[in-house]
């Protein structure tokens, strides 16, 4: 009896993709392919971390540091959150700068909530290894952790673009700067 080869079996999703849905911000504040990438959890929770297109993940960049310290009095890293009811935590808005990251070709970049909410947690973990935004973007390379106003948490996503739009809109861009180069 001879068997007969085995049809290869579907990808299983990852974590990410099974639990989360991916919403982008592009072009945040203005700047040209500085994308973000928003994972929004079935029980409002938003995950920030960089779009694949974001120039820290496209052009290989060496990070020299991230700093969690927006200004000379506020730092992320300060955030302390408690109970039931969040208390403690940093209010962000929209535009809100979480961190920055420091490339060693002396180019620096500022990475905004994109969503309005509680800052939960921030990733650590970067600071004592960079490279995790780079290797594992979307998992443990994360930058924060959002939670949202329960009465905003349908409203967040206005003004997002979904992993298909975004596709189309990073391709719209690629073939724009071919055209003008």
């Amino acid at each position: 009896m001879t068997t007969e080869p085995v049809a290869a079996e579907a990808a299983v999703p990852s974590l990410v993709d099974r639990y989360f849905t991916r919403w982008y911000k592009a072009d945040v504040k203005g700047k040209p392919c500085e994308d973000h990438c928003i994972l929004q959890h079935s029980n409002r929770i938003c995950v920030i971390t960089l779009a694949e297109s974001h120039p820290v993940l496209q052009s290989g960049k060496a990070i020299k540091s991230i700093s969690y310290q927006i200004s000379t009095n506020c730092s992320r890293l300060q955030n302390k959150v408690s109970g039931k009811f969040k208390r403690g935590a940093q209010f962000l808005t929209e535009l809100a700068p979480l961190c920055k990251i420091y490339c060693s070709d002396g180019e620096e970049y500022t990475i905004s909530s994109c969503v309005r909410g509680r800052l939960m947690e921030v990733n650590e973990n970067i600071l004592h290894k960079p490279s995790l935004l780079q290797e594992k973007p979307s998992t443990e390379g994360y930058i924060a952790v959002v939670l949202p106003k329960f009465e905003e948490s349908k409203s967040i996503t206005e003004g997002l673009l979904t992993q298909k739009q975004y596709e189309e809109f990073v391709v719209k861009r690629i073939n724009a700067t071919a055209t003008t180069s």
